[in-house]
């Protein structure tokens, strides 16, 4: 048998263990050509020489890399390096278009979402004061921060497209790549679905409930009505997305704006209020008045203004299409973080302007007794209307993506085949958009209500978050030569994994079924990795397993079992050789 080439070999050593991401950090197609260029063989060899991406000498031309599969914001512009090289992968798609204000503008508009429209009376209700939640909520925005810069660091010396998934794959390999897709696939994104939904349910529900009404407490809506609610709200935007699948691209401008237009309608309000020494007993009592005292409590409060704040993660997807990266990457996460946190401070301050404190604590739905508090039973109506319809939005952009995850997942072999298809009539993902829906309303029924989804939601998704950045420490020691446009200051990861171990510890006590529950998910992938895991070109063990059973009860060999079918010459019949082709 001949040798093979030393390309070959190449190849062999480069390909990375197929996880969630299909074939990861798999070379650009420069470096992949089988060629006898020798420029190219050097760049080669340099590769397999060392850990990928590492130890690099500057004075070679520039690489990019991409990440197929699962794309968790494929709507969102591609991450890459400042290093990309010209000319070779998508050549239009690098051009630099965005400047520092487009950036800081997109990177402000992802973090802004329904948050801010429900978490501050879950954040009160736990902290008992209000000096006590505007400090909880400067904290969860400094965290946010601190997550930002971090990821920020590992997207210019990693420049692959996948976000947390591509840094875990690198940092720790497939497995713990693959868990973080599973985990999305099965909780993460059902889950914020179900969070999301159930905040348009109770808008919905008080703007028809309440809105005509005096002296009625936020939370005497019945749970079955919101539940209902929100499974119909599940239902609609599940048909929507089947029927036009463009609608959620093409309205984003228009639910993003509307949603903007209520935050800063509600701190304008509020603040003029303010102004005019019209403040609620809110400031006109102690800040810190009957402040909690359990780390516990504050450790519920923060995940709510955590779940307010998520979207920092996804800061660095825009960072491919900035001009000058390695100088406004950084700026545009400063300072959009910095509007971010100066916006939700000032909202709640103008929450509690207008508004008491245990009226806050009880509400999900703050804006609308903003509203009502300030203009009457017209004032509720017009901000439900803007919260709700900017929910729905939301809604109907989050199931476009998360269909489409579910659907790249079936088509690697990772679920069944059949959530990998395309409705022949509808040409969509019919399959994959059923199974999102089924697992969405599974959580409204059965999650325990908005409070818990939350928990559950920030407990599943900062576990990897502090596995991400804690990735980034181990980078500094293990490859401390690997090049990074940006850098942040190594005290800005130590703390945030710090305060990750808080709270991942505390839901032991302060949550225990929500914990419980994210473990269950977690540990479910394991099994789930080990089964779908397939090396390229070959059958997944459960594809291999169903074959082999299907082969038997057809009476034919299993595939792979050393027999071909070949017919004899002058013969109908079909007789059975033996194969060894990897023998030859």
């Amino acid at each position: 048998m001949p040798s093979p080439t030393p390309n070959a070999t190449l190849l062999d050593t480069l390909k990375s263990p197929r996880s969630a991401t299909s074939s990861i950090y798999s070379p650009s197609i420069r470096s992949v050509r089988l060629s006898q260029d020798s420029d190219d063989s050097l760049r080669d060899l340099e590769l397999s020489d060392g850990p990928l991406l590492a130890e690099t000498p500057r004075s070679l031309r520039p690489r990019s890399y991409s990440v197929s599969g699962f794309d968790f914001q494929h709507d969102l512009l591609p991450l890459s390096s400042s290093l990309s090289e010209p000319n070779e992968i998508h050549p239009e798609s690098h051009e630099k278009r965005l400047s520092l204000v487009n950036g800081i503008a997109l990177i402000v508009g992802l973090q802004i979402g329904s948050g801010i429209f429900s978490s501050p009376g879950v954040v009160v209700a736990n902290t008992q004061s209000v000096g006590a939640s505007l400090l909880v909520w400067f904290a969860a925005g400094v965290l946010g921060w601190t997550g930002a810069s971090s990821f920020a660091e590992l997207g210019s010396s990693i420049p692959v497209n996948g976000g947390a998934q591509a840094y875990l794959q690198y940092s720790y390999g497939p497995l713990v790549s693959y868990l973080f897709a599973w985990t999305a696939i099965s909780a993460l994104k059902p889950g914020g679905n179900a969070v999301i939904s159930l905040i348009f349910a109770e808008y919905l529900n008080r703007l028809f409930w309440h809105s005509t009404r005096a002296d009625v407490s936020p939370d005497a809506i019945p749970e079955w009505a919101t539940k209902l609610t929100a499974v119909a709200a599940v239902v609609v935007v599940s048909v929507i997305c089947v029927a036009t699948p463009t609608l959620s691209t093409r309205a984003a401008v228009v639910f993003t704006t509307v949603k903007i237009i209520a935050l800063v309608s509600i701190t304008v309000l509020g603040l003029v209020q303010l102004a005019r020494g019209r403040a609620s007993t809110s400031f006109t009592e102690p800040l810190f008045d009957h402040s909690s005292t359990s780390p516990s409590a504050y450790a519920l409060a923060l995940y709510s203004g955590l779940w307010a704040f998520d979207g920092w993660d996804q800061a660095n997807y825009v960072g491919g299409e900035m001009k000058n990266p390695e100088k406004n990457i950084p700026r545009a996460i400063h300072s959009s973080m910095v509007i971010v946190m100066i916006l939700f401070i000032l909202a709640n301050v103008a929450y509690f302007t207008v508004l008491d404190k245990n009226t806050v604590g009880l509400s999900n739905t703050v804006a609308l007794d903003f509203g009502r508090a300030l203009f009457g039973p017209v004032g509720g109506v017009v901000f439900a209307a803007m919260v709700a319809f900017s929910c729905f939005g939301a809604l109907n952009g989050s199931f476009f993506t998360s269909s489409r995850l579910i659907y790249v997942a079936g088509k690697e072999g990772y679920l069944p085949a059949l959530f990998g298809r395309h409705n022949s009539l509808l040409k969509t993902p019919l399959n994959a958009m059923c199974l999102n829906a089924a697992l969405t309303i599974m959580f409204i029924l059965i999650g325990g209500g908005f409070r818990s989804l939350i928990n559950f939601a920030v407990v599943a998704s900062w576990a990897f978050y502090f596995l991400t950045v804690l990735g980034l420490v181990i980078l500094r020691v293990k490859e401390p030569t690997l090049h990074r446009p940006y850098k942040t200051w190594i005290l800005t990861p130590l703390v945030f994994c710090a305060v990750c171990i808080f709270l991942l510890c505390m839901p032991i006590i302060a949550a225990p079924l929500e914990a419980i529950a994210v473990l269950g998910f977690v540990l479910a992938g394991i099994p789930l990795y080990y089964i779908t895991h397939r090396q390229e070109g070959k059958p997944t063990r459960a594809q291999t397993f169903f074959s082999s059973i299907t082969a038997r009860f057809r009476g034919r060999p299993a595939p792979g079992a050393g027999w071909q079918a070949v017919a004899t010459e002058g013969d109908e019949n079909v007789e059975m050789e033996e194969s060894r082709a990897f023998a030859r």
